[in-house]
């Protein structure tokens, strides 16, 4: 199969995937958050030792920010997905898929816990003195997470609206507000 043939068999095309009001809100949210990482980063002072990897966390903050709001737009996880059907279809295992798509699941949860780890024990000082920054990310990455796995029952959970606002809201949102302010408290103490 060709390039071109390949590319033909996608469904996903680039427009913006999440026209309304609160896609758009969300994307406005990411590019705050990213903006206001990045002035966090660049706040805070070349030295050595732990301040040095502050810096470097900011900075990593802010190039996810600005990806995350650049996908939320783009639906560049459904382009990975589609490429992975079309790769299937053509390699001849599409009709056992699920079974990859559960090794796919388990080893990026697997891959992301053994992450997390590494990065707590290493650089606990940092996280003690950052817990807004850690809840932000873990909320956050926790719906990016399940919204990746993209269980049936999860969707409809996530899509449940209280008090008129549904949690996926609620979650993605919720956990751009607390980096941005996680940012914006580093600012403001210098810690």
């Amino acid at each position: 199969m060709s390039l071109v043939e390949f590319i033909d068999q996608l469904r996903w095309r680039p427009t913006i995937g999440d026209p309304s009001a609160m896609g758009w809100l969300t994307v406005f949210g990411y590019i705050v958050a990213a903006i206001s990482c990045g002035r966090t980063a660049l706040q805070t002072p070349i030295t050595p030792g732990p301040a040095r990897n502050r810096r470097l966390t900011w900075l990593v903050m802010t190039a996810v920010m600005a990806a995350l709001a650049l996908n939320k737009q783009l639906d560049l996880q459904s382009l990975l997905t589609d490429i992975g059907r079309v790769a299937a279809r053509h390699q001849g295992w599409y009709a056992e898929r699920r079974s990859f798509q559960k090794w796919l699941v388990l080893g990026t949860l697997a891959l992301s816990g053994l992450t997390v780890s590494f990065l707590i024990f290493r650089f606990q000082t940092f996280w003690k003195q950052n817990v807004l920054l850690a809840v932000g990310i873990a909320l956050l990455t926790t719906f990016i997470i399940v919204r990746a796995i993209s269980f049936h029952h999860v969707d409809t959970l996530l899509k449940t609206k209280v008090v008129g606002i549904k949690l996926n809201w609620a979650f993605e949102l919720g956990g751009i507000a607390i980096i941005t302010l996680a940012a914006i408290r580093t600012r403001r103490t210098g810690a």
